[in-house]
């Protein structure tokens, strides 16, 4: 549990970061290609999705322990994963049940 406030934590700073026009835009760095990793957002055009890097900080991974295990990647690329990710959460559309 303390992980996912974290998570969300970290989230909610990313989106404030963004609304002040503090922070480089994922789109830079996060990259869809059809034919890779089905067709799911990817990191600088790797086969490492931006799912995986929320699976790895969700399981209480810090940047550090993931640069480590996958020294391609930098600060910046797991930023941008989380701002993707606020940036998704911030586009959903919730439908309401009407029965």
């Amino acid at each position: 549990m303390a992980n996912v406030e974290a998570i969300a934590n970290l989230l909610l700073e990313l989106q404030n970061l963004i609304n002040l026009g503090k922070y480089m835009s994922y789109r830079n760095i996060i990259t869809i290609e059809p034919g890779k990793r089905g067709g799911k957002p990817c990191i600088r055009r790797m086969r490492i999705t931006v799912y995986d890097i929320l699976g790895w900080l969700a399981a209480g991974m810090s940047f550090a322990d993931i640069i480590d295990d996958f020294p391609e990647l930098n600060t910046e690329d797991i930023k941008a994963c989380l701002e993707y990710a606020a940036d998704r959460d911030h586009h959903l559309v919730v439908v309401a049940d009407r029965s």
